[in-house]
């Protein structure tokens, strides 16, 4: 196996010899000391054989002495695929090049991702990367290692708990895991819970502090509901009040829905593009010229080639762009009044809040005219009322 490897490092040809002294050339050739090998016979006066190229200039002397004709068959080894080489020198750069830029774009930092992070910013953990030397277009030999960029990454980010650098191929993902604050105890001040709107109360429970109202009473918007002062006028003592209280409050909205609904319909007409994707450029191959389309919407297929555990940051993406109208449908007024209820009704429970709930509803007044209809309406809502306010001595 050695002697094969040496063989075609040194290069050698494969010959066809034709004669009828052939056994005299091979002792001869022995004798000669040269290198010759694989040797077969093909009949009576022909035989194949390899023999070096050192060899092959000095074997013309015993072709003559011997009458025998040779016929190159193979050259084969490293020297003669460097003259296929050099032949096509313009490929060979070709080729080199494009392994040499390979090398170079695999080399780069192409992305710097963050994951893990709520409350510390993007930015603010980017930053302190950079000052690391993490930043996009870096060399990734001049990175230090990850322990050591973890154990820099959170001197600069005193919220993080933990931060992980981890490095993806040409992406450099940082890891964080925040740090549990707890939270601060709301002030213990003295307070009274008091009405925020006006409303009916339905509910309560105090849970510190003297209940001033009970249910079925109409409250004001400021009424003290449960105080925090305990006690009479001689021997006073002021808490947190604390508790629920609900109450009907009365919304009087007004609406106003159109007697057309606009949609969204595809045409089924589309174009597709294609790209080859450089780092964050793309390159636009197929697909040109005018799309033809007044509205559209687009949707993209990106892939990136990968060798093992390292993506390259080539490739190349689909695009699909596709036609869409806008359709104008007329709708039944009963279904337009439906849908201004159900709209004015989750308004009405998202600014509630919490546990709130659709008593009674009733239209005090409907017109239809100019394509629309107009309602107001009348709502019962249950929700909380209560709101806090100090205790001012």
């Amino acid at each position: 196996m050695k002697q094969n490897y040496i063989h075609l490092w040194r290069g050698f040809v494969k010959l066809e010899v034709t004669g009828s002294r052939l056994e005299r050339l091979i002792n001869r050739i022995i004798e000669k000391r040269m290198s010759i090998w694989d040797i077969r016979y093909l009949d009576n006066h022909r035989a194949e054989m390899c023999i070096s190229i050192g060899d092959f200039f000095r074997l013309r002397p015993l072709l003559k002495e011997t009458g025998s004709r040779i016929r190159i068959k193979e050259r084969l080894g490293f020297p003669f695929f460097l003259d296929k080489l050099w032949r096509r020198k313009f490929f060979a750069v070709g080729v080199i090049c494009f392994l040499v830029g390979i090398y170079l774009l695999s080399s780069l930092v192409w992305q710097v991702r963050v994951e893990g992070n709520q409350t510390i910013s993007t930015d603010q953990i980017l930053q302190a990367a950079r000052q690391e030397g993490i930043y996009k277009y870096q060399w990734k030999r001049r990175l230090p290692e990850p322990e050591q960029l973890s154990r820099q990454l959170q001197s600069q980010l005193p919220s993080a708990a933990w931060v992980g650098v981890e490095l993806q191929g040409t992406h450099v993902v940082i890891k964080v895991v925040e740090a549990t604050i707890p939270e601060k105890p709301p002030l213990m001040n003295p307070q009274h819970l008091v009405a925020a709107k006006n409303a009916m109360v339905t509910d309560l429970f105090a849970e510190k502090g003297r209940p001033l109202v009970k249910p079925n009473m109409y409250v004001r918007k400021g009424d003290i509901l449960i105080s925090g002062i305990l006690g009479d006028e001689m021997n006073q003592q002021t808490v947190v009040a604390a508790g629920y209280v609900k109450g009907l409050v009365w919304y009087t909205p007004k609406i106003e829905v159109p007697l057309t609904q606009k949609y969204k319909v595809y045409t089924g007409e589309s174009k597709k593009r294609f790209y080859l994707v450089f780092g964050n450029r793309a390159l636009q191959i197929t697909g040109y010229g005018q799309l033809g389309f007044e509205q559209f919407e687009s949707l993209t297929d990106r892939k990136t080639l990968g060798w093992r555990s390292f993506a390259l940051p080539v490739g190349w993406m689909h695009e699909k762009v596709m036609e869409v109208q806008y359709v104008e449908q007329p709708i039944d007024p009963k279904e337009a009044r439906a849908i201004g209820l159900e709209q004015v009704r989750s308004e009405l429970l998202a600014d509630a809040g919490k546990d709130a709930r659709v008593v009674s509803e009733k239209i005090l007044h409907e017109k239809t005219e100019n394509g629309k209809v107009y309602m107001e309406v009348h709502l019962e809502i249950e929700e909380h009322i209560a709101t806090e306010q100090p205790i001012v001595p």
